[in-house]
């Protein structure tokens, strides 16, 4: 066996064994992250459910906590018994055998996404955030202008909170409204990551995101950009 074999050899267990510690930090650091009061949802929070996961230990898991209101809100939580980390980055809720209800996974910071077959996408996230969400939604409500960058309005429309769908409140176009807008025709909302959807009957679906003036601005970005303005 040569010299060099030898330290090509030495340097791949080195390579294995620090990818095994820092797999196991990774999980650990996740596990000890995940300890406090989430909330379990549907993406735009029609149906909600507090859940508390804990540091002691079971024999299948880590403990929980799901306030009472979870079982009518989302029937499958009446499954779940405890939560893991699975692999490196994967939040498990899972029943009394230790088998998955549902997986989430990290898409942005603090906010977890699982999907149920059949069912659609759930969204995990600090209940403090969520709570702060549902107040941004609460101020969403009412009447709102389109206006181009001069400032010219070209559409008055008011968001409810009336649900159009699970997910999607009722919109409504006023009177008058540039071709543009009234082609388009949204009859829902809902924020999304951050995002103000408006979509329409037919599934086309416009996106604005919040500027520095409290303005929502229609994204991509365009030389006369489309800007929803609080009347």
């Amino acid at each position: 066996m040569t010299a060099r074999f030898v330290t090509a050899l030495a340097v791949l267990l080195a390579c294995v064994i620090c990818g095994s510690i820092v797999r196991s930090q990774d999980a650990s650091t996740l596990k000890k992250d995940m300890v406090g009061q989430w909330e379990l949802s549907t993406t735009e929070r029609s149906k909600t459910c507090v859940v508390t996961l804990k540091g002691d230990a079971t024999p299948q898991g880590m403990k929980l906590e799901l306030e009472p209101a979870c079982a009518a809100a989302l029937p499958f939580t009446k499954a779940i018994t405890a939560w893991n980390v699975k692999g490196l980055d994967i939040v498990r809720l899972q029943d009394a055998a230790g088998a998955p209800v549902i997986d989430f996974t990290e898409v942005e910071s603090g906010i977890f996404e699982g999907l149920r077959q059949g069912e659609g996408i759930y969204i995990l996230q600090n209940l403090a955030a969520a709570r702060s969400l549902a107040k941004s939604m609460d101020q969403m409500i009412g009447d709102w202008a389109m206006v181009r960058r001069n400032g010219q309005s070209i559409c008055g429309l008011t968001l409810t909170n009336t649900e159009a769908t699970a997910d999607n409140f009722q919109v409504f176009l006023k009177p008058r409204c540039d071709p543009a807008v009234a082609t388009f025709a949204p009859t829902m909302w809902r924020l999304e990551r951050g995002g103000l959807l408006l979509m329409s009957a037919g599934g086309e679906f416009w996106r604005f995101e919040a500027d520095d003036n409290a303005q929502w601005r229609r994204v991509p970005d365009s030389a006369d950009p489309l800007i929803m303005v609080r009347q």
